[in-house]
């Protein structure tokens, strides 16, 4: 199935805002990022989404999933051996599992409802995730055996979504529109889904990932009207500072294992490619440098 052949209206408009971004310019500044390591991303070189993988300076593009099936939304188990990632293989979105060669792939959900945005806990035991089965998103975890379910934020009246683990695994951060106004804020909560607590971002953000040391969240801010731009803040939401600062649509970011850099989708140089900027948002450089779409890059561990 293509990604023009999702199977529910839901999952069409989801496939539709992923690859709606607004057409920026620019050029790449600064040093080359530190080429080691590898990146695992989202790619439409064909007609379908696929999982790739690359080296961190860019090099040694290649894909893991095949042409044929849509595959997205990729990430790094903790200890690299494996990409939690979303699929359209049993015909709906659903989480799934593979190797880091991409071989292996098998379903760790199984429900007719729309499944998306696995991120697998620290300790490997769980994967936090995003599911409709409720009738909104909301977010849920699950063993990473298929096992026990749960829906943490049972906010029936909210959209909440971009569940991402504290570095120990105590805490979510995730985006909310519960606050009101249809804008999403940041909220986080225990693993359990107690202690809620919003944190003081204002004019909408989404995508929070947290630092590997646990200090500070990157996530998109859209307080910059007609902009999407990486911001940077303390983990208590102190201390926000832009790092993008370009005109356009600068998104989805990611932090590399050192928290040296940070990945992020842009389509600042006509299309959607995938950047590595220094945490402080110097020396942004084009990694994927190809002419179709690049998005959703995560840095292996």
């Amino acid at each position: 199935m293509s990604v023009m052949d999702a199977s529910t209206a839901s999952g069409r408009r989801y496939l539709a805002t992923l690859v709606a971004v607004t057409l920026g310019c620019g050029d790449a500044t600064g040093p080359e990022p530190a080429p080691r390591g590898e990146i695992v991303f989202t790619s439409i070189r064909e007609r379908y989404m696929r999982i790739w993988v690359a080296n961190a300076d860019g090099t040694g593009q290649r894909p893991l999933t095949p042409e044929g099936e849509t595959n997205l939304e990729p990430s790094w188990t903790p200890d690299g051996s494996g990409i939690v990632f979303t699929s359209w293989l049993d015909g709906n979105p659903d989480i799934f599992l593979m190797e880091a060669d991409g071989s292996n792939p098998r379903p760790v959900t199984r429900d007719s409802a729309n499944d998306r945005s696995g991120r697998l806990s620290p300790d490997g035991r769980r994967i936090v995730f995003v599911s409709e089965r409720t009738g909104d998103p909301e977010v849920w975890v699950i063993g990473v055996d298929g096992s026990n379910p749960v829906n943490l934020t049972r906010s029936p009246s909210s959209f909440d979504v971009d569940p991402d683990w504290s570095p120990d695994g105590s805490r979510i951060v995730f985006a909310s529109d519960r606050g009101g106004g249809e804008v999403f804020s940041l909220w986080t909560m225990a693993a359990d889904g107690s202690g809620l607590t919003r944190l003081p971002v204002e004019g909408g953000a989404r995508s929070p990932a947290w630092s590997p040391d646990g200090s500070r969240i990157v996530f998109t801010s859209f307080r910059d009207i007609g902009d999407a731009e990486i911001y940077v803040m303390r983990a208590d939401g102190s201390g926000q500072t832009n790092l993008s600062g370009f005109a356009g649509v600068d998104e989805l970011p990611r932090w590399s294992p050192d928290g040296a850099h940070v990945l992020f989708s842009t389509k600042r140089d006509g299309n959607s490619e995938i950047y590595a900027m220094g945490a402080d948002g110097t020396g942004p450089v084009n990694v994927t440098r190809h002419p179709r779409w690049d998005a959703q890059a995560a840095w292996r561990p």
